[in-house]
């Protein structure tokens, strides 16, 4: 990653950590030993949190679950939070992301059970179709390792770019072998990719970002992922050692129910899809 994208993740990352530390600092415990208490999950606020309260509220209590949910708008702080004990578990992220992180910072993070996908979708206020992107326009991408590769896959699923040849999950424009219409591209937080579709010709959005904006992937996309064999499926994770607290399994259990999918349905329609 170029040097402003580590600048702006390192400040962000610094800023998210303290109000991280504020949420669930006096929160901390050993939870690979007390499973007495609540189940303290981070999650991102849409959908990941909505589809927690969901549970919380309709079906946890008749299995005996105490669930707590913590909102983070970042992509660090529930990591960190569950390696530290800060948290129990988390729910925002997928395996590319979640192997990145653990290689990079020495986490013990773990996957239990993926629950859904939310299409990475180009998005535009100036244009109506990607094709109408004008030569040497400029498309807004996350800036983190994993979530820039897959922008740029998905523009080149589309023929919009291509990459060279073994361009895998760290995938950068610097990748980029063919680029016809000479796009270019500024690197962005991923929460704030939304928010650059104002300065920007068109910005390559995460699901969840995109909901939270008021974006409809399912139709406001220009270009959305395929569902079919994508491997950046969301998970419920926790640290190394506690995949089997039985909070855990439980959740895990009413999060892949059938009411759970009939709420994402209903609820989405299509912007957040059920992944079991």
């Amino acid at each position: 990653m170029r040097n402003t994208a580590k600048i702006t993740t390192a400040v962000l990352a610094a800023g998210a950590l303290t109000l991280g530390l504020s949420a669930c600092g006096s929160d901390k415990k050993d939870s690979a030993s007390d499973t007495s208490g609540p189940l303290i999950v981070a999650a991102s606020p849409t959908p990941h949190a909505e589809i927690l309260d969901f549970v919380k509220k309709n079906l946890a209590k008749k299995t005996g679950l105490d669930l707590e949910v913590k909102e983070f708008q970042d992509y660090i702080v529930p990591n960190t939070a569950t390696e530290d004990g800060s948290v129990d578990a988390n729910y925002f992220q997928n395996q590319p992301y979640l192997d990145d992180f653990n290689k990079k910072r020495g986490t013990h993070i773990v996957p239990v059970v993926t629950v859904h996908l939310e299409p990475l979708g180009l998005y535009s206020h100036k244009v109506k179709s990607a094709d109408a992107l004008k030569s040497g326009a400029t498309v807004a991408v996350p800036n983190d390792a994993v979530n820039e590769a897959r922008a740029l896959k998905l523009l080149a699923s589309k023929g919009l770019i291509t990459l060279k040849d073994g361009a895998g999950s760290e995938a950068t424009p610097q990748d980029i072998s063919k680029n016809p219409k000479n796009l270019k591209f500024k690197e962005v937080e991923a929460a704030q990719t939304p928010r650059s579709l104002d300065d920007v010709d068109a910005a390559v959005v995460n699901g969840n970002y995109a909901i939270s904006a008021g974006l409809k992937p399912a139709t406001d996309a220009l270009v959305l992922e395929s569902a079919k064999n994508n491997p950046y499926g969301n998970f419920l994770a926790v640290k190394k050692g506690n995949e089997n607290d039985p909070r855990v399994k439980k959740l895990a259990k009413l999060l892949t129910s059938p009411k759970v999918k009939k709420f994402i349905e209903d609820k989405y329609a299509g912007s957040v899809i059920p992944s079991f």
